[in-house]
């Protein structure tokens, strides 16, 4: 046993996406695509008789975690420092699940590989109802688009292969859980929709138009998004809503010459790593 390890997950953004539910969590899912972030989340698992969860400096229960070190038979402790809101859109729950298993894997010498351990921190996810396809995209970095949903063993993903500067606002939450556990027909359809446009023309560009379609025909905007979205628009940016938060992001410059105040970073080239 190790005295302690730190891995770090990109944040991700998801523009749009299709639910595909399973009595196996590891082979739900979504099918979607999204955006991996130099943003992210930095986990530290050391070994503890008491199992807790911090994140940024505060006492949390995040369900996914608490499942990935049972899992593992790791009482440890968690302790997450983010970059990035939890709730807003950004795949938090899930990047602190990941982080929790790479690191705990190499604490207590359980020896899995690295699909195994997406897998445990998707089916972890999964199980919470805090995520459909952040840990898979997490797990892969860059612009994933995810063709099949499920775990490493059931998935299939593709990518577009570009680099962006991305800015992000965020005007409050959204529960993940709650859009979830609601009437999904609608949004899977408009999601179908829109990998279909990604599938053809995979581009940043394309991700963007096939983003905001989604969440307007998914009825998913919120006034405070749909206003920066349509101001992004009228100085010839792109941009478009998180899912699942109430948060918008821009490629470039976008939001900036806007007239809002981002937060600025990049697509992260790579996925998560044991530092």
């Amino acid at each position: 046993m190790r005295e302690e390890a730190t891995a770090f997950v990109p944040g991700h953004i998801t523009g749009f996406f299709s639910a595909h539910p399973d009595d196996d969590p590891t082979k739900a899912g979504s099918r979607g695509a999204g955006l991996t972030l130099t943003d992210g989340v930095e986990v530290t698992v050391e070994p503890a008789t008491e199992p807790t969860v911090v994140l940024d400096g505060d006492p949390i229960e995040i369900d996914p975690v608490t499942t990935v070190l049972e899992t593992l038979d790791a009482p440890a402790r968690v302790e997450a420092e983010s970059d990035l809101p939890l709730g807003a859109g950004f795949g938090v729950s899930g990047a602190t699940a990941l982080g929790t298993a790479f690191a705990a894997n190499h604490v207590f010498e359980r020896k899995l590989s690295r699909n195994e351990l997406v897998t445990i921190a998707h089916g972890a996810e999964v199980q919470a109802g805090t995520g459909l396809g952040d840990v898979v995209a997490q797990a892969q970095g860059g612009v994933p688009i995810r063709l099949e949903p499920g775990g490493p063993q059931v998935n299939e993903l593709d990518a577009i292969p570009a680099r962006a500067r991305v800015e992000y606002v965020t005007f409050g939450e959204l529960s993940t859980a709650d859009v979830l556990a609601g009437d999904t027909e609608a949004l899977s359809a408009a999601g179908k929709t829109a990998l279909s446009r990604i599938v053809d023309e995979p581009t940043l560009l394309s991700l963007l138009y096939a983003s905001r379609q989604f969440a307007r025909e998914a009825e998913l905007l919120t006034p405070d998004v749909e206003a920066a979205i349509e101001d992004v628009a009228a100085v010839d940016g792109q941009a478009s809503m998180a899912m699942l938060g109430e948060t918008v992001f821009a490629l470039g410059t976008g939001l900036s010459e806007a007239g809002y105040d981002p937060s600025v970073c990049a697509t992260h080239p790579a996925g998560a790593v044991l530092k």
